[in-house]
């Protein structure tokens, strides 16, 4: 498997849980990400909000670029 495609594909994943924690943050107030990994200010909580905000950088940075390499996979 190519690096960059699995970059991509943990980077969707990310920013997919973030939004996911957002939403369920916005209609119930429950951070799911918080509770997971021991609270809003523990050390993995916090690598994770970190990880998913340098998801959105990467795919800001490199949009273009991944959907020219995913439309080479669908033809």
């Amino acid at each position: 498997m190519n690096p960059m495609r699995f970059l991509d594909w943990v980077s969707y994943l990310l920013l997919f849980a973030g939004a996911l924690n957002l939403g369920i943050w916005g209609i119930f107030e429950v951070d799911v990400i918080a509770q997971v990994f021991g609270g809003s200010t523990a050390l993995l909580s916090k690598i994770v909000y970190v990880l998913i905000g340098l998801s959105a950088l990467y795919e800001i940075g490199a949009w273009r670029a991944i959907r020219h390499r995913f439309c080479e996979m669908a033809a």
